[in-house]
């Protein structure tokens, strides 16, 4: 077989992922093996070898100990929708998004305080080592882990303040538009940027991905007269959802 100048590993791939797309190598089929792909395409053990490598790094097949490669079944991916920062009265907005969905989610937190690194510290526009309060979240559906997020929010602006612990007090569970008017702070604006990486080892964990695997990762920012209040980052795999953004027109 004549590859060309892409180089042939990448061309084995292309073909087998091909074969994987169109169905010719169904879900839970065995990948050929090293010596079948060296035989069938006329490459090299190297060759095939970063061929399946290059399969295993894209998520579409998996090592099974003492068995071999095979496919993996391929998720539909499903909706997660960002509709805005201003969720109904009482409601966060992962709360408000699941029922839009007619799903029920829920979610677990854990906070802690600490010093700003540098990069919060320029997200909040505080200085590095300053107090933030840091609180992590696992977010389900039906059970599933979907969703990562990790917030930040300066001492100085919700310290000793009865939304100073995002997830209790009366306002406990809030999204953060109620919870900074509670302290007569108005958020008016709020930032999302969104980008793409190999997840790391301790969040594909969490999500039950594989290692190598692609993750969404939205960083937002709440502000309230320039002031950034709050800052963080959700992290979604790419494998199994999508993102929606439904913004209101003006």
């Amino acid at each position: 077989m004549t590859f060309g100048e892409q180089p042939a590993y990448l061309r084995v791939a292309s073909d087998l992922r091909e074969k994987i797309v169109n169905g010719a190598l169904p879900p839970h089929t065995r990948l050929p093996s090293q010596a079948r792909i060296r035989e069938e395409y006329g490459v090299s053990d190297t060759v095939a070898l970063e061929a399946r490598k290059v399969l295993m790094a894209e998520g579409l097949v998996e090592g099974r100990s003492g068995s071999g490669t095979y496919v993996r079944e391929r998720p539909v991916p499903r909706m997660i929708a960002r509709s805005g920062y201003r969720p109904e009265k009482g409601a966060s907005p992962f709360r408000q998004e699941q029922t839009a969905d007619g799903v029920r989610g829920t979610w677990e937190s854990r906070s802690e305080q600490e010093g700003a690194s540098a990069e919060v510290a320029e997200r909040l526009g505080i200085e590095p080592g300053d107090r933030v309060m840091r609180t992590h979240y696992v977010f389900r559906e039906a059970g599933e882990p979907i969703m990562l997020s990790t917030s930040w929010e300066p001492l100085s602006v919700t310290g000793r303040t009865p939304v100073m612990l995002p997830e209790e007090g009366p306002l406990g569970g809030c999204g953060v538009v109620d919870r900074m008017a509670a302290i007569d702070i108005v958020v008016d604006n709020v930032v999302e940027e969104v980008g793409a990486r190999p997840g790391l080892a301790e969040e594909l964990l969490a999500l039950g991905g594989v290692p190598g695997h692609v993750v969404i990762v939205i960083g937002r920012t709440y502000y309230a007269s320039g002031r950034a209040v709050e800052t963080a980052d959700v992290v979604v795999p790419a494998d199994r959802y999508r993102i929606a953004y439904h913004l209101p027109v003006r």
